[in-house]
């Protein structure tokens, strides 16, 4: 597959010569730079006014001396090295602590082609709106190129992309989290094609004036022009809302490149998986937030004779090889985590991988200079400083690190990454996996029955709400193919751009099979019916027991259901009446919940695909015969 079109450059940015620049700016770049690169930065640095532009090589020395730098603003604070080594504790600005998906915009020519679940403005108006914000807003500040490779170096699946920012922890964490630097700038030649990203924390300094810790801006604009393939981003300096090579390139971006080029850009964990007689799997799968996905990416399972390996833990690109089949590459190069919740008990690979090397955001630091968090072990320290920096006691009665506190660290570093994690060709996926977190209705594991029912369970990816502050208790919350909030453009129509993806892989045999799970439903005195984490690895089992034809199954109207005996429960703590209630069918349910998902199919209009509908229509029929 190819990239999109170099895009132009922005129509909000001053052309080059309308402002006179100082003589370092013009000569600060490297002698291999693309010249629409820096025809680029130069436009952009007369709109921002920096003092100075760095580009970035990604050497160690470079990444001292801004770790080195942020110690001393204050930025970050570095942890006892004799158990943290080469490790660092940040805490952001209270108004600085997560993803602002309300001030997340993709700015298409018409609102029809952003669609209803994202947040739409003419670009027009969006570039009038942003030129006014970016305007000397790197004033005292350094500007950074960041020239940056999403996927292994000179991968025919990688794309590249440059950003600008002036925040020197975004220019670490992009270290982790991409390729990034000389090497990725040598692959953007006159001839390839990128993806520009400008960020700006938007808080301009006044000679003489005396920084802050974390420097950004009540104002926040996470703003992504698909036609032109740029993003813009004010105002924060905290996660995917800076790094913007994550959410932003990988997933908003990306899937419009790959509707435009036949190809998938998926909020996706890659999994590899060695089976008992030593064949191996890859498989891909898709899960909202708080259901699991982290732990699935690191599982370790407790059927014997199976072995679980990571290829990424959050984005996937899958894209047809030269063979016919879906092949796929993780395009980051580091995990952005949760911290919140991890512990030995919940996710002990995650908690070996960050050792050392590790930025964390917005943790308790303890008094012997490590981190904390809740989950991290059983039982609070008597003390710690939370995340605002502030004393905490475990009477205190608030938590010690914020509920979206992070660490981020190299994939390689991970004890259970797999050795093709970064193979350039990517890997071949046998299967592909939706879950949700459903108390109620969704079976423990179903095969569908094809692609096209396969893409009907993804397009009803679905959790309860479990707290009042979420809205009504056991409102079912959609999110389709786990890919809500970062689907660049109109969702009904990257279902019917899954739909096409299929019927190509069908042509040479091609596709994989798809399955759904459910790790958390429930019976009815409340507890999980399904012991989870590690047990897992029971029901990746079946399902790649059914990839290589040795599993039987029974129909449903649901799909395709384990048979009897089918799946390994020996040492599981799992009851026979457990069992039953975990495939328990509901025909009356399941009819109220198609009348749900109609109603989120009409918001889409005459965009939702008819094999969609269609798929919602058999499974009423089914339901009604059931």
């Amino acid at each position: 597959m190819t990239l999109t079109a170099d895009p132009p450059a922005s129509a909000s940015a001053p052309e080059t010569g309308s402002h006179e620049l100082p003589s370092l700016l013009h000569h600060s770049a490297p002698a291999n730079a693309n010249p629409r690169i820096v025809a680029w930065v130069d436009r952009m640095a007369a709109l921002t006014t920096p003092d100075d532009i760095v580009w970035v090589t990604g050497s160690r020395g470079e990444q001292d001396e801004l770790l080195r730098r942020m110690v001393e603003t204050g930025t970050i604070v570095q942890l006892n090295p004799e158990y943290r080594p080469y490790s660092f504790l940040a805490r952001s600005n209270p108004d600085d602590v997560a993803r602002v998906e309300a001030r997340t915009f993709i700015c298409t020519e018409k609102q029809v082609d952003a669609g209803p679940t994202n947040n739409w403005v003419e670009p027009a108006e969006m570039r009038e709106t942003l030129d006014g914000l970016f305007t000397g807003a790197m004033r005292g500040r350094t500007m950074y190129v960041v020239p940056f490779s999403m996927g292994p170096l000179g991968s025919p699946l990688s794309r590249y992309g440059v950003q600008l920012t002036d925040s020197p922890y975004v220019v670490v964490s992009m270290g982790i989290m991409t390729r990034m630097g000389s090497a990725a700038l040598d692959h953007i030649t006159p001839s390839t094609e990128w993806v520009p990203a400008a960020h700006t924390v938007g808080a301009p300094l006044e000679p003489g004036e005396a920084d802050v810790a974390w420097p950004c801006n009540p104002t926040k604009y996470v703003s992504h022009f698909p036609d032109t393939r740029e993003i813009w981003s004010y105002g924060s300096a905290y996660g995917g809302n800076a790094i913007l090579a994550k959410k932003s390139f990988a997933l908003r971006i990306a899937s419009v490149i790959a509707r435009d080029e036949g190809w998938l850009a998926e909020h996706m964990l890659l999994l590899k998986v060695t089976n008992p007689r030593g064949r191996v799997f890859h498989v891909a799968a898709a899960f909202p937030s708080a259901c699991g996905k982290t732990n699935f990416a690191m599982l370790r399972p407790t059927i014997p004779g199976w072995h679980v390996e990571t290829i990424g833990d959050d984005i996937a690109w899958l894209a047809p090889g030269a063979d016919g089949r879906l092949r796929a590459i993780n395009p980051e190069a580091g995990f952005f985590g949760v911290a919140h919740g991890t512990g030995a008990s919940t996710n002990a690979t995650a908690v070996e991988t960050i050792w050392g090397n590790t930025i964390f955001t917005n943790v308790a630091l303890r008094d012997d200079g490590d981190i904390w968090w809740e989950g991290l072990t059983q039982s609070p320290p008597d003390h710690l400083i939370d995340w605002t920096g502030h004393d905490w006691t475990p009477a205190s009665g608030t938590p010690a690190a914020h509920p979206n506190s992070r660490f981020t660290v190299s994939a390689a570093q991970c004890p259970s990454i797999s050795d093709d994690w970064d193979d350039p060709r990517g890997v071949v996926i046998d299967a592909i996996i939706f879950g949700g977190r459903r108390a109620t209705n969704v079976p423990l594991v179903a095969e569908a029955r094809d692609w096209e029912h396969g893409v009907f369970l993804g397009a009803t990816i679905s959790s309860e709400r479990t707290a009042a502050a979420e809205g009504t208790l056991g409102e079912l919350r959609r999110d389709p193919f786990a890919m809500l909030p970062f689907c660049g453009y109109n969702m009904a129509d990257y279902w019917a751009h899954w739909l096409e993806v299929g019927a190509e892989l069908r042509k040479t045999g091609g596709v994989p099979r798809i399955f759904m799970v459910n790790w958390f439903r429930k019976g009815e005195d409340g507890r999980y019916l399904w012991p989870g984490f590690g047990d897992n690895g029971r029901v990746l089992a079946w399902i790649l027991d059914r990839v290589e034809g040795v599993a039987p199954a029974v129909s449903s109207p649901l799909g395709w259901l384990p048979a009897p005996g089918a799946v390994d429960l020996d040492g599981a703590d799992v009851s026979e009446s457990d069992w039953e209630q975990l495939f328990a069918i509901d025909p009356a349910a399941h009819l109220a919940e198609a009348d749900d998902a109609e109603k989120f199919f009409d918001t889409f209009g005459t965009r939702v695909p008819g094999a969609v509908r269609a798929q919602l229509e058999e499974l009423r029929q089914r339901m009604k015969a059931a």
